[in-house]
């Protein structure tokens, strides 16, 4: 049965909210020595309701003489219920305001990204809608009398390669045809784009194209495009915010949360959920599957666009013992000044 607050007397309250203060703020276990600096308590009356604290399962000695540290049910029952929120400061919020000035919506999110890595030292995350690809080819490999392969090359030299369903009685020569006519007239446009002028050219008979195989290209630009509109870029930056002086003491979980860093498919699920919430979500630690090993935190809060569609996530990833206090509402402030860059 989960610990609450209620549960506690006063002075383990008291005692509890300065050991998880003092852990955040160092980030090593925190003595009973320590404590009568914060407590007007003895280190004797401090060690027993530590112990207590212990016994709970908020609190955890990692050796036997090196003080107590929060679990993850005591970092989640303060930051719940203890936390007092800090208002990010005028510098940090202009800081962040500043990287969104850019008219480029791609490069905004990249710099507002990197900036708030820095100023939480964590790694920063950020997930943006994928623009739209610009076409620069089309091919078509007949592969049996139903079925084609359909290879699209972008202008940004990406290649997509789908297998296509062939209308009956549909010719090697018309797909020929109608891939060099998307690869002569269409180039340079986007899919929306290629797609819409593709429709109007075959309506009004401006080009002698196979119907079947204009309809069959068309349906496959409007279908690529929502595809591509659909999915989602992830972009990290700042993960040399992880190796600070604390890290060293823990280099196999650095080393477990860069592989962890590296599973895009992972942190896309994960941010998934964080789009259908409102306002800052909070994982610590192996409340989150993915991040269990390394013991870390996620920080993530959704941001809108003009029509208060969420379109994307932002937040941070770093150790459990960040300072939740300052970088909760950082990342809460970064989300809105998003939104508000969208509009």
């Amino acid at each position: 049965m989960s610990e609450r607050l209620d549960d506690l007397t006063g002075r383990m309250r008291s005692i509890f909210a300065e050991v998880v203060t003092a852990y955040l703020e160092q980030g090593a276990p925190v003595g009973s020595k320590a404590l009568t600096e914060r407590v007007p308590l003895s280190p004797a009356s401090i060690r027993g309701v530590m112990a207590e604290l212990e016994a709970r399962g908020l609190l955890t000695a990692p050796h036997t003489s090196a003080g107590r540290m929060p679990t993850e049910t005591g970092l989640r029952l303060f930051v719940d219920g203890m936390m007092q929120m800090q208002r990010p400061h005028a510098r940090t919020r202009a800081a962040i305001e500043n990287e969104l000035n850019s008219d480029d919506v791609a490069q905004a999110l990249e710099a507002t990204t990197t900036r708030l890595s820095g100023l939480s030292a964590c790694a920063g995350i950020v997930t943006a809608p994928k623009r739209e690809a610009r076409l620069k080819q089309l091919a078509f490999m007949p592969l049996d009398q139903s079925r084609a392969l359909a290879v699209m090359v972008g202008a940004d030299g990406s290649v997509e390669n789908r297998v296509v369903p062939l209308p009956q009685g549909t010719s090697p020569i018309a797909l020929n045809e109608i891939a060099n006519y998307v690869s002569g007239r269409l180039s340079g446009l986007t899919l929306s784009e290629a797609e819409a002028r593709l429709r109007r050219d075959i309506s009004d008979r401006k080009e002698q194209l196979d119907d079947q195989a204009a309809d069959l290209v068309a349906a496959g630009l409007a279908d690529w495009g929502k595809d591509q509109q659909a999915r989602e870029v992830l972009i990290v930056r700042g993960r040399a915010n992880l190796l600070d002086d604390k890290s060293a003491e823990n280099l196999e979980q650095v080393k477990q949360l860069f592989e962890e860093l590296e599973n895009r498919q992972e942190i896309m699920r994960l941010l998934e959920g964080v789009r259908d919430g409102e306002g800052v979500r909070i994982f610590i630690g192996s409340e989150n599957r993915m991040f269990a090993l390394s013991g870390s935190s996620v920080i993530a809060a959704p941001y809108r666009d003009a029509d208060d569609k969420v379109v994307g996530v932002i937040g941070v990833i770093g150790p459990t013992r960040l300072n939740y206090a300052r970088v909760v509402p950082m990342v809460d402030f970064t989300a809105e000044a998003l939104t508000r860059r969208m509009v």
